[in-house]
């Protein structure tokens, strides 16, 4: 019998996975490093305090998440500027604390509640970290919260307090997309920049 007609007869090979080198599981472990500590940070927040047993219960709880309610990882860009990350930071607390006065002061004022909408906003970036991080930085700002994110065409839904006007509706429009500037210039890939530059320079 032939070498072909042995193969026709056995049937095409299966296809054997390939498996990961150790290199290539390190880079995994290091990309997923900043998400694991991510989550810990959550966990010591929500207890509200930072101790031994926190810290260690949510490295357990953040590595059982991870594997037991599996998702694809987060592409990370593999870039950092700490001036920019300085930045994002100094302007969410500031907006958090100018948003609380507002919402403060409206909650005690005896006029009526100024009305409230619920606004689509276009992201400029397709990374679903960036989308992430902009939902979650908008959502702790008091007065607005994302309601819905659109994963597919890139659209984050916010309802939003105070948004009587065509005006007030596009000034929460350049807020959101101001942030998710910041986020990329602090975090972002290449190409995200690269789109954020682009949109900046056309507008």
């Amino acid at each position: 019998m032939t070498r072909q007609k042995r193969d026709h007869a056995v049937g095409p090979r299966a296809e054997v996975p390939r498996q990961a080198t150790r290199r290539e599981v390190r880079g995994n472990l290091w990309t997923q490093l900043p998400l694991l500590l991510g989550l810990v940070l959550l966990w010591t927040v929500l207890w509200g305090q930072a101790t031994w047993i926190s810290v260690i219960t949510g490295f357990i709880v953040a590595i059982t998440v991870t594997r037991v309610f599996y998702l694809p990882p987060a592409e990370l860009s593999g870039r950092l500027n700490l001036w920019y990350l300085l930045v994002f930071l100094a302007h969410f607390f500031l907006d958090v604390a100018i948003a609380s006065f507002t919402v403060a002061f409206q909650a005690l004022n005896p006029r009526p509640i100024p009305a409230s909408s619920v606004i689509g906003i276009s992201l400029r970036t397709s990374s679903d970290l960036i989308m992430t991080l902009d939902a979650i930085a908008m959502s702790l700002v008091p007065g607005s919260l994302v309601v819905e994110a659109d994963r597919e065409r890139g659209i984050l839904y916010l309802h939003t307090f105070a948004t009587q006007t065509p005006e007030d509706i596009e000034a929460m429009r350049r807020k959101v997309l101001i942030v998710e500037a910041r986020i990329v210039r602090a975090i972002g890939s290449k190409s995200d920049l690269a789109r954020i530059h682009e949109s900046e320079a056309t507008s």
